[in-house]
């Protein structure tokens, strides 16, 4: 799940200053760590302890105020009783990376991956979302093909993944939602040749930055298996110690 972190620390100061290429730095002092990290970390906490997602999102958010949460999510946040708002928003693809990585089998995968959408984000698309790329992930850490993940995307979400990237770049705009996110987010995968191209590619669609390039990361390391230190070095320096000792009881626990 260190992919998704990291795809979101890089993306994070593009979410709303798009750039259109793939020669940027990586990291510099204005990248940060945003809802994505936010919550991607509580669902991974939520599997290591038996934690429910609804108590330990808000647990999350609420210590961490300043993730740029949406709307909806911020007032979810405080509730006293909350409960799913309806939300068809990549808020649960971009915090579903560690259920990808925690199971033996497909079948647990997908039902834990609407499990953790559904306190939220109950609407079919939401949900779906969370699915495809839980889906991405298991394939690719399981050693399918890029062509046996993009089928079986598109045959069980009916997602269609055949995009241009010299168009996405050019008339890709802001959307939150995980219709649009999503696909975009597999296909930088789809046609990448390394972690740090996966991430590059993500983030010269433009669009929303940090979580297109948080979905994309955490399939990617799924299938590359492989993030240069230097890459992880920095965003240690970004990421907080307890969220980084989360990540160390997470990947002993899975065995990355």
């Amino acid at each position: 799940m260190i992919g998704a972190v990291i795809g979101d620390i890089i993306g994070s100061r593009f979410e709303f200053n798009n750039h259109r290429s793939e020669d940027f730095t990586l990291f510099t002092e204005k990248s940060k760590v945003t809802d994505d990290t936010i919550l991607t970390i509580a669902t991974a906490d939520c599997l290591l302890h038996n934690k429910e997602y609804a108590n330990t999102y808000q647990v999350y958010a609420q210590k961490y105020p300043n993730g740029n949460y949406g709307g909806m999510f911020s007032n979810w946040i405080y509730a006293s009783n909350p409960k799913p708002y309806g939300s068809f928003g990549n808020g649960s693809g971009m915090r579903v990376s560690p259920v990808g990585w925690f199971f033996s089998n497909l079948e647990d995968t997908m039902k834990e991956a609407e499990k953790s959408a559904v306190v939220t984000h109950n609407h079919p698309e939401g949900v779906k979302g969370a699915k495809s790329v839980a889906m991405a992930m298991f394939l690719a850490r399981m050693g399918s093909s890029k062509e046996e993940i993009k089928s079986a995307i598109e045959d069980n979400f009916s997602y269609s993944l055949d995009y241009s990237l010299e168009t996405l770049r050019k008339t890709n705009t802001f959307d939150e939602t995980c219709q649009v996110t999503v696909p975009q987010s597999i296909y930088c995968f789809l046609i990448s040749n390394s972690f740090e191209d996966a991430i590059r590619k993500a983030i010269s669609i433009g669009g929303d930055s940090d979580t297109i390039a948080c979905m994309t990361g955490g399939i990617a390391e799924a299938f590359y298996k492989e993030i240069s230190e230097d890459i992880l070095a920095n965003a240690q320096k970004v990421i907080p110690l307890e969220f980084w000792d989360i990540w160390e009881e997470f990947k002993d626990r899975v065995g990355v």
